[in-house]
C-alpha cells in the first residue's frame, strides 16, 4: 500500500501542476452546492462561514443547516451575516425533519441558512441535499476551515471522467495553527501531544491509506468532513441513513452497491491537494468517545452490507476491499487486545520464549513506525504543509512514540466501540469544540 500510494501520489503531481484550474475554469465548469451542517457550533460557526465565503470557484451556493442548535449557533450566523426569511422552492427528495425556515443573506447572495428540527447529522444532510440547487453538492463539517482553492481541484476528477460519482480530500489538523479572516495563514503543530499524535495518524489514514485504495479503485471511505457527489447519485440511494452512527462509510458503501447492482460503470475516488482543516480532540475522554463511534459506524457498514463480503458480483470491493476491512479495521482491536492478554499470561506462566517475543515485540515496533515515516516522508516529498523543520522533527517523534500507549489506548477504544454496537448503543457522544486561533477583535464582536 505504501509503494502504491507513493507513486499514485507522484503520478497525481505531475498531473497536478500540467492543469491551470482557473484558466480551465474560465469557459468550463460545474455548478457546486456546498451543505454544512451545524449543530452547537458557536464557537467555530463564523470563522467557518467566512472561510467558505471566500472559495475560489465560478458558480456555489453555501448552505448551512442549523440542526436545531441549543446555543447561539444561529444567532450568530443571523447578526454576523445579515439573515433575512424568504422563499425558496424545493422538493422533499430526501426524508428529514420539518424545516422551520430558510434565510439567505443580505450581504452575501451565495449564502443560505436552513434552520429545522432537530434530526441529527445525516438528517440535517438530507434538508440540504433537498434544498439544493446544483448537480453537485459538497459535504463537509460546519467547523472545517477549507482552503480557497479546494473546489477547483476537487471538481476535476468529474471533469476528467464522466463516470465519477463521488470525490474525497484529505483532512488535516487544524489545532495549533492560526486562523484570521476564515483563512488558516499560519500552520503549526499544538502545544498538547495528543493532537500532535493525530497529525501523523491523519497523514498515514489518508496519505497511504485512502490514496492505495483509490489506485485499487476499491475506496470504501470518504470523510463526512470533505466530500463532493453527483447530488443524482445521493438522491437515488435515498441520501444517508439516520440510522447509524457512521453515516459516512455507509454511504459510500452503498453507492458501491447501488452502482454494481445496476451494472453501471463509475468511479469513487480521492484526491490529496485539496485540503480542509479540521479541529480534533485535545482530550482522551473525547478522543475515546469518537474514535468508539468511528468502530460502531464501521461495524455497523459493514454488517449492513454483508451481502457484499467476498461476493464476485461486487468486484474487487467485495472480494478484497471488504474482506480487508472485515478481518484488519473490524476485527483488528479484537485480535490486538486479545494478544496482548495472551502475551500477558504466557510471561506470567512461563509458556513463551522469552527471547523470541522481545524480538517479535521490536519488529512489531518497528512496523509501526515504518508505517508513520512512510507517510511523513511522502508528506515532506510531496505537499510539505508544515514549513519548520522542527515541525518535522517533531512529527517524527510523535511517528515513533504513538506505539507506546497511545495505539494500545486507541486499540482499548476501537475495541470498545465493537462492545458498544452489540450493545446496541446509537449515541454519538458530545464532541467538545474550541474557538479557533483567531483575530481577537472580530471573536469579541460575534461571540458576545
Amino acid at each position: 500500500m505504501i509503494l502504491i500510494s507513493f507513486f499514485a501520489i507522484r503520478r497525481y503531481m505531475r498531473e497536478f501542476h500540467l492543469v491551470k484550474h482557473k484558466r480551465l475554469f474560465q469557459s468550463h465548469f460545474f455548478p457546486i452546492t456546498i451543505v454544512a451542517p451545524a449543530y452547537n457550533e458557536e464557537s467555530t460557526i463564523f470563522e467557518s462561514v467566512k472561510s467558505l465565503l471566500q472559495l475560489e470557484y465560478p458558480d456555489f451556493e453555501i448552505i448551512i443547516v442549523n440542526d436545531g442548535s441549543t446555543d447561539r449557533t444561529f444567532e450568530i450566523l443571523k447578526k454576523g451575516y445579515g439573515l433575512k426569511k424568504s422563499f425558496r422552492p424545493y422538493q422533499k427528495l430526501l426524508t428529514c425533519t420539518e424545516i422551520k425556515g430558510i434565510y439567505t443573506s443580505n450581504k452575501y447572495p451565495e449564502l443560505m441558512v436552513i434552520d429545522k428540527i432537530n434530526g441529527g447529522k445525516a438528517d440535517a444532510l438530507n434538508a440540504g441535499i433537498n434544498v439544493a440547487k446544483y448537480p453537485f453538492v459538497s459535504v463537509i463539517d460546519s467547523d472545517s476551515i477549507l482552503e480557497p482553492d479546494v473546489m477547483l481541484k476537487l471538481i476535476r476528477p468529474f471533469m476528467d471522467d464522466e463516470k465519477t460519482i463521488a470525490v474525497g480530500g484529505i483532512i488535516r489538523v487544524a489545532n495549533g495553527c492560526k486562523v484570521v479572516a476564515g483563512k488558516v495563514v499560519e500552520i503549526g503543530l499544538s502545544r498538547r501531544w495528543l493532537p500532535n499524535f493525530q497529525i501523523v495518524e491523519y497523514l498515514r489514514a489518508f496519505l497511504f491509506g485512502r490514496v492505495g485504495w483509490d489506485a485499487l479503485n476499491s475506496l470504501l471511505i470518504i470523510s463526512g468532513a470533505f466530500g463532493l457527489y453527483k447530488k443524482k447519485v445521493l438522491v437515488e440511494i435515498g441520501g444517508y441513513k439516520h440510522d447509524t452512527v457512521g453515516e459516512d462509510i455507509e454511504l459510500v458503501v452503498r453507492m458501491h452497491r447501488h452502482m454494481r447492482e445496476k451494472n453501471e460503470p463509475y468511479r469513487i475516488t480521492f484526491i490529496p491537494e485539496p485540503v480542509c482543516w479540521t479541529e480534533v480532540p485535545e482530550t482522551l475522554k473525547v478522543l475515546g468517545r469518537q474514535r468508539n463511534r468511528w468502530q460502531r459506524g464501521l461495524v455497523d457498514s459493514l454488517w449492513t452490507h454483508k451481502k457484499m463480503l467476498l461476493n464476485p458480483r461486487y468486484g474487487i470491493v467485495g472480494i478484497f476491499a471488504m474482506p480487508f476491512f472485515f478481518l484488519f479495521e473490524m476485527l483488528g482491536p479484537v485480535v490486538e487486545l486479545t494478544g496482548y492478554v495472551v502475551f500477558a499470561i504466557s510471561w506470567y506462566f512461563h509458556i513463551i520464549n522469552i527471547q523470541f517475543a522481545v524480538l517479535f515485540l521490536i519488529v512489531a515496533i518497528v512496523l509501526g513506525i515504518v508505517l508513520s515515516l512512510s507517510a511523513l516522508v511522502v508528506e515532506e516529498l510531496s505537499f510539505r504543509k508544515y514549513p519548520k523543520y522542527s515541525h518535522v522533527i517533531k512529527l517524527v517523534f510523535f511517528s515513533v512514540f504513538e506505539n507506546f500507549g497511545y495505539r494500545q489506548l486507541h486499540t482499548f477504544w476501537r475495541f470498545k466501540g465493537i462492545i458498544d454496537f452489540l450493545r446496541g448503543i446509537k449515541e454519538w457522544g458530545k464532541m467538545e469544540k474550541k474557538e479557533f486561533m483567531t483575530d481577537e477583535l472580530m471573536v469579541k464582536k460575534y461571540s458576545n
